[in-house]
């Protein structure tokens, strides 16, 4: 069977071809334009409606171009405005942050005023064991700060707790409401010792238990609890909450009731830690 051959043209001959018939009849149609009139209008009957689809297209598609070119355009500026609102957003929170910041060290500083005869150390909390309430948690504070077992912490208004272990870098602190706490206090106004015992189930009603008052005494609710001189731990008075329904025991000798504490023990942030441990030898010497 013999091979067919195959004829390669020249792309330049075809298109010099096509050039040259085009100017032939470029020609033929200056030298007999009358004779091609009927020609070219049955030229024209057949090209106009197809220009007129193709401008018809043309114009769709521009359209259609400009309104992907909009978008396009519509969806980038989108982009950047989500970006500068997540900027903004977070400089916002910086800020916020920054005033929240501010608000803790001003009421530190309000609190460092009220006990200004106490040397005090500020510290932040870093850690909590419990997820509702602070009554044990940590502080970022230790012995190369100065801290000791036993030094008061304070916040809010008043008492926060007492720090049980310390270390190099940090300390762990009982606060008032834990169920291992035990406070000697004195009623204010009318010098009435009594115990403040930490209570988290009744913290779940903001309040924990005052007991050992005498029965004796009336005592009108919202009366200032604060450390007693004759405690073995903690520094006289500090201010650890409110006394409220008091009522006396079956054995009419003292009355229980509950204590509202002036600090919110569900956020603590930041402390103060009094850099003074109360010596215990003194206040043996004094109960002789």
């Amino acid at each position: 069977m013999r091979k067919k051959t195959k004829i390669i043209i020249n792309p330049k001959y075809i298109l010099a071809a096509i050039l040259v018939f085009c100017i032939v009849l470029g020609i033929i149609s200056f030298r007999f334009e009358d004779k091609m009139t009927p020609v070219r209008s049955a030229v024209g009957s057949i090209i106009t409606p197809m220009q007129k689809g193709i401008n018809s297209i043309g114009s769709k598609l521009a359209v259609k171009l400009d309104y992907l070119t909009t978008m396009k355009k519509t969806v980038d500026k989108n982009k950047k405005l989500e970006e500068e609102i997540g900027e903004l957003s977070a400089e916002n929170k910086l800020l916020q942050q920054d005033k929240y910041e501010l608000e803790n060290f001003r009421k530190l500083y309000d609190l460092d005023e009220q006990y200004a005869g106490y040397p005090k150390v500020a510290a932040r909390v870093i850690g909590s064991d419990q997820d509702n309430w602070f009554n044990t948690f940590i502080i970022d504070k230790g012995t190369d700060d100065g801290l000791q077992k036993n030094m008061n912490v304070i916040a809010g208004d008043g008492l926060v707790g007492i720090i049980t272990e310390v270390n190099k870098s940090y300390a762990k602190v009982r606060s008032i409401i834990d169920d291992d706490s035990n406070v000697s206090g004195t009623v204010l106004k009318y010098s009435e010792n009594c115990i403040v015992s930490g209570n988290l189930k009744l913290m779940n009603d903001g309040v924990i238990a005052v007991t050992g008052i005498d029965a004796n005494v009336k005592i009108d609710d919202g009366a200032e609890i604060v450390t007693s001189q004759i405690s073995d731990k903690y520094l006289p008075g500090i201010l650890i909450g409110y006394v409220r329904d008091l009522k006396k025991d079956s054995s009419n000798v003292t009355q229980t009731g509950y204590l509202t504490p002036v600090v919110d023990f569900s956020g603590l942030e930041m402390v103060l830690v009094i850099t003074e441990v109360k010596d215990s030898e003194e206040l043996e010497e004094m109960l002789k």
